[in-house]
C-alpha cells in the first residue's frame, strides 16, 4: 500500500477582490474592538467577565488582564489562517482532487477558510466590545441569541464551502 500523498501542485492563488474587503472589513472590525478596549481600559474595573453561559450570561468573573488573551488569540488566529490561506496544496481534499481539478479546489477551500478566518475576527471584536460593556455595567449579558446566531452563521458558511466542493468534478 502507498501511503504517499497525491501529488497536488503548488499554485500561487492572488487573493480576489471580495477576499481583500473582508479581510479589511474583519481586520478592521477587530482593530476597532481593540482600540474600544484600549480607550476604556482606565474605566474598566478589576473584575471582568471570564466566561459566559450558553444563555449569554456570565458565569465567571475574572482578573480584568484576562481580556488581553481575547485580542492575542484573534491576533494568533488571523495570522496562522493567513498563513494557511497561501498553502492552499495543504489543506485536506478529497480522493478526487487531481491537476485537473485542484484550482477549483483550492479557489473553493482559500475562499471557505477567507471568510471562517474574518467571522472569527468579527466575533473576538464582538466578545471584546461586550466583556468591555459588562464590565462597565452598561449591557448584563451577551444576549439570548448570540451564541446561536454565530453557530448558524459559521455552520451555514462551512456547510456552504463543502457543498460547493462536492460539485467540482
Amino acid at each position: 500500500m502507498n501511503n504517499k500523498l497525491p501529488y497536488r501542485p503548488i499554485l500561487k492563488l492572488p487573493k480576489t477582490k471580495v477576499e481583500k474587503i473582508m479581510d479589511a472589513m474583519g481586520l478592521g472590525i477587530f482593530l476597532l474592538a481593540i482600540l474600544f478596549l484600549i480607550v476604556n481600559w482606565g474605566n474598566i474595573p478589576e473584575e471582568v467577565p471570564g466566561h459566559f453561559n450558553a444563555a449569554g450570561e456570565v458565569d465567571r468573573w475574572g482578573s480584568k488582564v484576562e481580556v488581553i488573551i481575547l485580542p492575542i488569540i484573534g491576533t494568533f488566529l488571523f495570522m496562522l489562517m493567513s498563513a494557511f490561506e497561501k498553502a492552499p496544496h495543504m489543506h485536506n481534499y478529497p480522493k478526487r482532487i487531481n491537476e485537473t481539478n485542484a484550482y477549483q479546489f483550492y479557489t473553493q477551500s482559500t475562499r471557505l477558510l477567507n471568510v471562517v478566518k474574518n467571522l472569527c475576527l468579527v466575533m473576538f471584536a464582538f466578545l471584546i466590545v461586550q466583556i468591555v460593556r459588562v464590565s462597565l455595567g452598561d449591557i448584563q449579558s451577551l444576549g439570548l441569541l448570540f451564541l446561536p446566531v454565530f453557530l448558524i452563521i459559521l455552520f451555514g458558511v462551512m456547510i456552504s464551502g463543502i457543498y460547493k466542493q462536492s460539485k467540482i468534478k
